[in-house]
């Protein structure tokens, strides 16, 4: 019996041998080219009938090589995206050569792969504003006619198994947003679901899998990829993150790269060989997640890295350093290797911009890998997590204005100083138009160059005035210090006088802005919104437009000069109300550290009956909150 029962065992242990898969790998130089002495699948234009959008549709179709309607085979839906139509894939991607070089391997199942258009409406071109509502509906509306038009056509006039253990779908930005949703909650459908660089059209987790279990049970592959610096990663990141702590089963493969066919055509090379034929699951934790080098390091610096899940890598080279931290407000100790470079990875680090400096054996420096920034007073290193909410600043194909730097000699301090000035798009093309003008003003510790730099005044605003959202307007960035304490009545007076006296002249005899308070604005964060208390409502006569970023005044240190301004207010209700078309004051949330001086504030407003309006943006005292406030309060603006 012992002889017998030992053959079984090794038999069983070979058997799991052969079963066991490494992780799959990005395809290798030459995996997307043409091979001429290998046999080829054939690309066809199929059109079907729609009840759901109530005309004929295209879509292309790919049979693999050798397709017969003797045998039945599988099928993949192959989504594009929002800017794309049915061809995207053929244009962009080359599936048909991918597809044929796989199978010519003999890495992949034979399949039939139908591209479809995802834009379910009766002209379906992706053209015009792709944006527009009617079109984004558009894809979602497929889902029927996916599930009621196209699929019972395939299935009635191609050679195909109709069953959902051989039925897959996968899709690249919007439409591996389509295929999450569609697969993921048509599990009756789909038993194969992949997104590549899934877009915001990705359903929460929640709803997507409300039933752990089904999912478990019935998903044979649920596989999720991305470029590491592409600005969408954290849709998929949101995703992983849900399936990882339901412990349901997933491969999340992210690569160097950003939003494209790059990284769209390693997504299919490597979905489609896992594609109907076991699948080991133990592989799936081996899938690498890179990270992406950040948008603020120098040029060709690789670290500091930024993962999915907007933890960071740094990485500094101090081989005779004995103690090496990062500051990022939290301190971190970094670990010493054996070639003198220290690293560490951080906890998640919340989107959007960060100071942070290195210390080394206990000298506070700036990373030589990152960008420095006039911060904390004093030049720092910055780091970008990239946002899911920041396409406001995103740098797009538009017309772009210019960063200006204009030096002037100041007669208040003596000096001679400079202010950044954003033009906007076509100011020098245009000699006999005149601009409206908003001066806003950056926070303690920072200087001129906060809101062009760590704000990104100018992206925000060539984004708006693309969008036709804000009429074109100069955007003054002074510096407010004025080498006497900044929140001190003498340092809130000489910055009045200065700006009053030096730099509005200034900018209106350089360039050409209208000068009159209704095309006049002032706005600041922080210490800048406290310049613009004091010097914007005693000066109604030269603004119509106040802006007050996450600032109030501070309690108790400046109970003088606020009950002075109240007292003012008080006296000047009526005026105040009818001269200021917008006293805007935004606050970044509870955790706002001036969250508590401005509540103070609007009390006392409240009482005097002082007109305003107020917003809040989650995110506390940074520099997320003020880009988003200046881009809200543009917008209402010179109306």
């Amino acid at each position: 019996m012992k002889n017998l029962f030992l053959p079984i065992i090794g038999l069983i242990a070979l058997s799991y041998v052969s079963y066991s898969q490494e992780a799959l790998s990005p395809g290798a130089q030459g995996y997307d080219l043409l091979r001429e002495n290998i046999a080829h699948g054939k690309i066809d234009t199929i059109t079907y009938q729609s009840t759901t959008v109530g005309n004929p549709r295209k879509a292309i179709i790919y049979t693999p090589p050798g397709y017969s309607k003797k045998k039945k085979y599988p099928v993949l839906y192959l989504l594009h995206g929002i800017g794309g139509d049915e061809k995207e894939w053929l244009n962009g991607g080359n599936p048909q050569i991918i597809l044929d070089n796989l199978y010519a391997e003999g890495k992949i199942e034979q399949m039939i792969v139908v591209m479809p258009n995802g834009r379910a409406m009766k002209n379906d071109r992706a053209i015009g504003n792709i944006m527009a509502p009617d079109k984004v509906q558009a894809f979602a509306d497929f889902e029927k006619d996916l599930l009621n038009d196209l699929i019972p056509h395939i299935e009635k006039s191609f050679s195909v198994l109709t069953d959902r253990e051989h039925r897959a779908i996968a899709g690249l930005s919007m439409g591996g947003g389509q295929s999450l949703n569609f697969g993921l909650t048509h599990l009756d459908k789909f038993s194969w679901i992949g997104g590549f660089s899934s877009a915001p059209n990705t359903k929460a987790p929640e709803v997507l899998i409300p039933d752990i279990k089904a999912a478990k049970e019935q998903i044979k592959l649920l596989y999720l990829s991305c470029g590491a610096s592409d600005g969408l990663i954290s849709f998929s990141y949101r995703l992983h993150d849900y399936l990882n702590k339901n412990t349901i089963p997933h491969i999340y493969f992210i690569e160097p790269g950003v939003h494209d066919f790059k990284v769209w055509k390693n997504g299919l090379y490597m979905y489609s060989q896992l594609l109907f034929k076991p699948v080991d699951q133990s592989t799936f934790s081996k899938y690498p997640v890179a990270g992406a080098p950040a948008q603020t390091n120098t040029r060709n610096s690789q670290y500091p890295q930024i993962l999915a899940d907007k933890k960071v890598i740094f990485k500094t080279k101090a081989p005779l350093a004995t103690k090496v931290q990062v500051d990022l407000g939290r301190k971190y100790d970094m670990k010493k290797e054996a070639d003198g470079n220290w690293t560490v990875t951080t906890d998640t680090i919340s989107q959007g911009f960060h100071y942070y400096s290195l210390i080394v054996d206990g000298v506070t420096v700036a990373d030589p890998a990152s960008q420095t920034f006039y911060g904390m007073g004093r030049m720092a290193s910055g780091i970008e997590i990239p946002s899911a909410n920041g396409n406001y600043y995103a740098l797009r194909d538009i017309p772009h204005g210019d960063i200006r730097i204009k030096k002037y000699y100041s007669k208040v301090t003596n000096s001679w100083r400079q202010i950044y000035i954003y033009t906007p798009p076509g100011y020098d093309l245009n000699p006999n138009e005149t601009y409206p003008t908003l001066y806003i003003l950056h926070g303690g510790g920072e200087d001129e160059s906060g809101w062009s730099k760590q704000g990104k005044t100018d992206l925000i605003l060539d984004n708006l005035i693309a969008s036709k959202k804000v009429a074109p307007m100069l955007v003054v960035m002074p510096d407010a210090n004025m080498n006497v304490p900044g929140f001190d009545e003498s340092g809130l007076k000489k910055f009045e006088q200065e700006l009053s006296t030096m730099i509005i002249p200034m900018v209106e005899k350089n360039y050409r802005i209208k000068t009159d308070a209704n095309n006049r604005a002032l706005a600041g964060l922080s210490m800048g919104g406290i310049h613009t208390l004091y010097t914007g409502i005693k000066h109604s006569d030269l603004f119509s437009y106040l802006g007050v970023f996450s600032s109030g005044w501070i309690v108790p240190n400046q109970n003088e000069i606020a009950n002075n301004q109240y007292n003012f207010l008080k006296e000047n209700t009526y005026q105040i109300n009818n001269r200021i078309k917008q006293f805007w004051i935004s606050m970044g949330g509870k955790e706002d550290i001036a969250y508590k001086n401005c509540q103070a504030m609007l009390s006392k407003f409240d009482e005097m009956k002082i007109k305003y309006t107020y917003s809040e943006y989650p995110g506390g005292h940074t520099w997320p909150v003020w880009r988003n406030n200046l881009y809200n309060f543009a917008q209402v603006l010179f109306r």
